[in-house]
């Protein structure tokens, strides 16, 4: 985010693409915190099996360690990098 970015009223989705099988957890929520980021973990914790590790790529977002999680981040402004953001530019595109 630059110094002068504003959200003007918009969500902030939070998404994990199962490369394997091309399901995907979302959720959406008001703010971009390191809290709701955290709610997300959660929730894939919840949802995905518990013998996995789990390999997440991250546009240089920030939040605490989880011995779970294994963080990668991609460079600014590299989006078309991460797979679940190529997916939901796909299915909006007409």
């Amino acid at each position: 985010m630059t110094h002068d970015y504003k959200r003007n009223g918009t969500t902030t989705l939070f998404a994990a693409l199962d490369v394997k099988n091309g399901t995907v957890i979302g959720v959406c929520l008001p703010k971009h915190r390191n809290d709701e980021f955290l709610k997300f973990l959660k929730q894939l914790n919840r949802q995905t099996d518990k013998q996995l590790d789990v390999h997440i790529i991250l546009d240089n977002y920030y939040t605490h360690k989880h011995p779970r999680f294994h963080m990668y981040f991609t460079p600014a402004s590299a989006s078309w990098v991460n797979l679940v953001e190529r997916f939901f530019r796909d299915i909006t595109e007409e």
